[in-house]
């Protein structure tokens, strides 16, 4: 591996005075680390990490104490672990697994000290999510399951060594979110009548709960912890303000104590707390590039020392012991994946326990966070990536949409797709268009029913701001998307045919009618406000049939190339077929290939490579200089 990236750098070194790039091989892009998802046990005593055993994601574990021998502690060929298994206080381990044949989810419990493994529920097609460990009762656990009524989740008390499972709380029908207590008690929920949302209170489980905040879905408050001070609970909130700020709220009346931190351009996005020290950590945000606010020194000493151990590297824990003197630490920048190390903190010891990625990043290309102000006066942000190449001007650009309309967004870290476009020598644009997250309430709402308007334009906007700044070519200009982004990608090509040469549609959104009502059941709820934010079938159909691709065959002109999982739930293939015969009947040139392996198979992988060869070849020969 060293003498394959010294090539790589001599190449590089030589290639300078040509303006010319060394390109990487496709597989390095899309390279799986051989072990993900570790965990470290409560005792500190093991950490464990999935690898595949014929060709399933099976348990290892691995003993910090007494040797460092591997043990596979599962040998399953049928069915993958799934990657959110828990360790328990007693060295359970909990893990799912996808049982096709019955189309069930299992549930089971590996005992690592016998390496015995007892399935303790099997529960048809429900979702199970763990929502609390209590360590003065190991053996019991609170979970969340749709098995009643697939669009709710009721909570129960399950048993792990005996498999008895008690109903906690019914739901309702309107309960979405929950809070556990130290205690593992549930003290506070969230409710939605689809578009307002309600936050209950209850000081005891022989009390009903009794409203304390009531909510429309332009304002937001996400419970974080109980902070030990009366029952008052920590929260992310944006009601009266228009950026979300970390707070303290009384639980028993829903007033806001205090603001505890806040900026003034972004929201603060993430709130870290310890439930081991009943502490606050951390908050985080991302302002261009991923920012921390620390709330005690000994957390922020931790950090530095572990920054100074992964010197230009972001550093996340993901796990930790009971101690917290043994930590699992991912690490990351715009130019690599990182690593996963082990960090050990009484012997200021880090060891590294798998590398994610083997492309040396001076080989890769920075993601400078970008501005620009709208064509009706919205500054929108985003990301700018440049290939390494002497000249940074009119370039051949590919335009990313993130997926999803609204609340999300891109970020800045490692982007598999954004490094190999620019290591094919491609600009890449990535635009946080109105509506994305973390701007703040009214950016978020200024893309309400936008979503074939002024969410288009800011893309649009995009474009023009790197043509006006002469850093691209305005005849060499693609587009690429997944889920919303293939739908803004298709919607480019019909209603702004003129600026783009062709377009990528990986499982695209063609038809906004069909993306809404085929919400899944447990996620219900949110169709109100999707009928509120993107358009109601039932009452402006007009609105969504204007803007979905699907219904506008008639307009692309450039060539196309669809890729589309066949497991893709919201997928109606059938309509996508027909979409593509109207665009091949106006001689349309259109590439589609679907992919019908499984999920993480060897087929699978070989797939995802062949299509990312295709990619390529459709670029070069549809990004030439138009005439």
């Amino acid at each position: 591996m060293k003498t394959f990236i010294l090539a790589f750098v001599v190449a590089a070194l030589c290639s300078c005075n040509k303006n010319t790039i060394t390109q990487i091989p496709i597989e390095e892009f899309l390279k799986n680390p051989e072990k993900t998802s570790f965990r470290i046990s409560p005792d500190g005593r093991y950490i464990s990490y999935l690898k595949k055993y014929k060709d399933r994601q099976n348990i290892f574990i691995q003993s910090l104490i007494d040797t460092s021998d591997v043990i596979r502690a599962t040998s399953f060929s049928d069915y993958s672990v799934r990657g959110d298994y828990n360790w328990t206080y007693d060295n359970q381990m909990l893990f799912a697994q996808d049982d096709k044949s019955r189309d069930k989810r299992l549930l089971s419990v590996l005992d690592v000290n016998t390496l015995t493994v007892k399935t303790i529920l099997s529960e048809g097609k429900a979702e199970v999510r763990i929502l609390n460990k209590n360590r003065l009762t190991p053996d019991v656990i609170t979970i969340s399951m749709n098995k009643r009524d697939s669009a709710n989740f009721d909570v129960y008390r399950l048993n792990i060594r005996t498999g008895e499972l008690k109903t906690y709380l019914v739901n309702p029908g309107n309960i979405t979110d929950f809070l556990v207590d130290a205690d593992a008690n549930i003290r506070l929920v969230k409710s939605t009548d689809n578009i307002d949302e309600t936050i209950l209170y209850r000081p005891d489980d022989n009390t009903p709960f009794r409203p304390i905040i009531k909510n429309n879905f332009r304002n937001s408050v996400r419970m974080v912890a109980f902070n030990g001070v009366r029952n008052n609970f920590y929260a992310l909130s944006n009601v009266g303000r228009d950026k979300t700020a970390f707070v303290e709220i009384n639980a028993e009346n829903g007033r806001e104590e205090r603001v505890i931190y806040e900026t003034k351009n972004v929201d603060i996005q993430r709130a870290d707390y310890s439930k081991m020290k009943s502490r606050l950590e951390f908050v985080g945000w991302e302002d261009g590039k991923p920012q921390r606010h620390f709330f005690n020194n000994d957390t922020k000493k931790l950090y530095q020392e572990l920054s100074d151990l992964v010197d230009g590297y972001e550093v996340n824990i993901t796990d930790r012991d009971i101690a917290e003197n043994r930590f699992i630490i991912q690490t990351f920048t715009d130019r690599s994946r990182g690593a996963i190390y082990l960090y050990e903190r009484k012997e200021k010891r880090l060891t590294k326990l798998v590398d994610n990625s083997t492309i040396d990043p001076e080989l890769l290309c920075e993601k400078k966070p970008i501005h620009y102000t709208s064509s009706d006066g919205l500054v929108i942000n985003g990301y700018l990536t440049l290939p390494l190449v002497n000249d940074k001007t009119n370039l051949p650009v590919i335009v990313m949409p993130h997926d999803a309309p609204l609340g999300q967004r891109d970020r800045w870290d490692y982007n598999a797709d954004v490094q190999f476009f620019a290591n094919r020598g491609f600009a890449v644009l990535q635009v946080n268009y109105r509506g994305s997250s973390g701007y703040g309430k009214y950016y978020y709402s200024a893309g309400f029913k936008e979503v074939g308007g002024k969410i288009q334009q800011d893309i649009t906007d995009g474009v023009n701001w790197l043509i006006a700044n002469k850093i691209a070519n305005p005849k060499k200009v693609a587009i690429y998307g997944r889920g919303f982004g293939g739908f803004c990608a298709l919607h480019a090509l019909s209603f702004n045919p003129k600026l783009y040469s062709c377009a990528i549609v990986q499982n695209g959104m063609i038809n906004l009618f069909t993306y809404i009502i085929t919400t899944p059941p447990y996620l219900l709820q949110r169709r109100q406000i999707m009928y509120a934010t993107i358009g109601d079938p039932l009452k402006e159909p007009a609105l969504l049939k204007n803007i979905s691709p699907v219904f506008h065959y008639d307009k692309p002109k450039v060539p196309v190339f669809f890729l589309q999982d066949s497991r893709d739930r919201r997928a109606n293939i059938p309509e996508l077929n027909h979409y593509i015969r109207e665009l091949q009947k106006r001689n349309v040139p259109v590439k589609y290939s679907l992919d019908t392996s499984e999920r993480g198979s060897v087929g699978g992988d070989k797939r995802r490579l062949d299509n990312y060869a295709e990619i390529e070849k459709f670029l070069d020969a549809n990004m030439h200089v138009k005439p």
